[in-house]
């Protein structure tokens, strides 16, 4: 879902000159990422489930992608997200625990109280609103983590950081490294390389930059140059290095083999 504008333009600017000793920027303008050619293209050749973050649709374009044949999902990280997709019409929620690597799925791009709930409290609150389906993600990694999800009452589970180290992930090589690298020893919640809170192991660039204003897109898009040039000089102290709470737990292992395992601890009975 596209945001507003940044709030605070004099700040952006301040944060983007901070930038520049880090190399060539991009242009620090918002735009809505083509939001309403996404949803025509959705419609046009429906799938079976469109999933939204960032925020939730209209109930107008939510129903036009149900009539479409298409089942919508929401990801909310708090209650009352979820009490507004449920509003709007969702068929299914996302719930995003705080453990989650990458962009927070927050409707709103602040630092209000309330959105920093843990995957399985998030689970049990998000019940206490509604009764549609959740699929759970957050720290997921193996079989402890899935049960765990859905003896909360999740009926399934979306695993990211699981899978980046796999040989079928696309992840650049210094950054399937940097998740087994014993210099990298934790995980931070920064809006350094983008403008919006997304979390990620610690490295130089998210040290030297603490202070970067809620601006998403105008931040992400000017980074996006810096990002790249590090990336093909294969420099991970530069790069966005998303990962979730249990990146330790990555594997080498082909995806189907961690999907395999999943599957059999998801269709087994809980105790």
């Amino acid at each position: 879902m596209p945001g507003t504008g940044c709030a605070d333009p004099a700040a952006l600017d301040r944060y983007l000159t901070s930038l520049r000793a880090a190399g060539p920027l991009g242009e620090g303008t918002w735009d809505d990422d083509g939001f309403d050619g996404k949803v025509a293209a959705l419609l046009a050749d429906p799938p079976a489930v469109v999933s939204f973050t960032f925020g939730c649709p209209s109930a107008e374009v939510i129903r036009a992608l149900q009539d479409a044949g298409s089942q919508v999902m929401i990801t909310v990280t708090s209650p009352d997200e979820a009490a507004l997709a449920v509003a709007a019409g969702a068929d299914a929620l996302c719930v995003q625990g705080y453990e989650a690597g990458a962009h927070r799925g927050t409707f709103a791009n602040d630092d209000e109280p309330g959105r920093d709930y843990g995957l399985l409290s998030l689970i049990g609150e998000v019940a206490r609103v509604t009764g549609l389906p959740q699929i759970a993600a957050g720290g997921i990694m193996g079989r402890r983590q899935l049960q765990a999800v859905i003896a909360a009452g999740a009926v399934a589970a979306q695993c990211g950081t699981a899978f980046l180290r796999c040989p079928e992930s696309g992840a650049h090589p210094r950054y399937k490294a940097a998740l087994a690298d014993s210099r990298y020893t934790a995980t931070t919640i920064t809006r350094a390389f983008s403008g919006r809170p997304a979390r990620g192991l610690v490295n130089q660039f998210i040290r030297d930059h603490p202070g970067a204003p809620a601006a998403y897109p105008e931040i992400n898009n000017a980074t996006r140059p810096q990002r790249a040039a590090a990336a093909a000089r294969g420099d991970p102290e530069q790069m966005s290095l998303w990962a979730g709470q249990g990146y330790r737990s990555a594997t080498e292992d082909p995806a189907g083999e961690i999907i395999e395992r999943l599957s059999a601890i998801a269709s087994a009975p809980v105790k």
